[in-house]
């Protein structure tokens, strides 16, 4: 499987992506995820995958080398929308190639895309292109995409971007994302591809290969969940109250019906039940 995630914001792009491929107990591959497609002072695009790899691999070959019918391709599209229709052609291409293939032998057209990058005369733009070459664009309310394994690494990025992020905060933003995804997936592995790249610049100027070794994403880590810990043990206990049978209608009052099932009579123990604790702050005793 895999986790990618990108991120556009007013200083620039964010592109983070995993290496992982196979992940079995006796079978573990890697390939590279993301694909740059880089013309120095005229247009920087990243291009990152998931799902099937013979399908990106192919949809990858495609927008290499082929040319639509309009007579662009990825190298003279004149705007990020035309580029993305042209990755979203091949997506299609493919699967008109490939579908009935594989529907004979039980395997989904799986693919999932990011793509986006800056093209002279644009603002910087991101795309999520899904496995019927559709797409949508990322918008400033949600500056972020996910593919792959994405549930994992989503809530510190809820948490702390926006379009305002600075660049290396949302960099280490990703990097802790990916480092949630890690601990609790082991289908998601190193090494990472980490490219930020600003507003603008039209090139590559910052991309780094992470592996177990790179001692600063070891600090980050290590220092995030030191500090985690910190933060949780410092938050209050929870209070409970001393029992009563308001507590006890409150209990089926809040979620429409009984939370306990008593015991058939004849097995019935007829021993008075306990009146139920609930939290002590906020508890609400009034009957409507």
């Amino acid at each position: 499987m895999t986790y990618c995630v990108a991120m556009r914001l007013d200083a620039g792009l964010v592109f983070l992506s995993d290496s992982r491929t196979n992940a079995g107990v006796d079978h573990v591959g890697t390939t590279r995820k993301m694909t740059v497609y880089e013309n120095p002072g005229e247009r920087m695009l990243v291009l990152m995958t998931s799902g099937n790899l013979s399908i990106s691999q192919s949809i990858k070959q495609i927008i290499s080398e082929r040319t639509n019918a309009d007579g662009k391709n990825i190298w003279t599209a004149n705007t990020m929308f035309e580029a993305a229709q042209i990755v979203g052609e091949a997506v299609r291409s493919v699967h008109e190639r490939d579908t009935g293939a594989f529907e004979k032998f039980g395997i989904d057209f799986n693919v999932g895309i990011i793509f986006g990058g800056q093209i002279k005369g644009e603002r910087c733009r991101l795309f999520q292109i899904y496995s019927a070459g559709n797409f949508i664009e990322v918008q400033d309310a949600n500056p972020y995409f996910q593919i792959g394994e994405a549930k994992y690494g989503k809530p510190i990025i809820d948490r702390i971007i926006s379009s305002k992020t600075p660049l290396d905060t949302a960099a280490k933003c990703a990097l802790l994302s990916m480092n949630s995804t890690l601990r609790s997936n082991i289908s998601v592995g190193m090494p990472l591809d980490l490219l930020v790249y600003g507003a603008d610049e039209l090139a590559i100027t910052r991309f780094v290969s992470i592996d177990e070794k790179n001692q600063y994403y070891k600090d980050i880590v290590e220092d995030w969940a030191t500090k985690m810990k910190e933060i949780f043990n410092s938050v209050a206990d929870p209070e409970w109250s001393n029992g009563d049978a308001a507590s006890n209608l409150i209990v089926e009052k809040d979620v429409g019906q009984s939370l306990v099932t008593t015991a058939p009579e004849a097995i019935a123990t007829n021993i008075q039940a306990k009146p139920i604790q609930t939290l002590a702050q906020g508890i609400n005793t009034e009957q409507s």
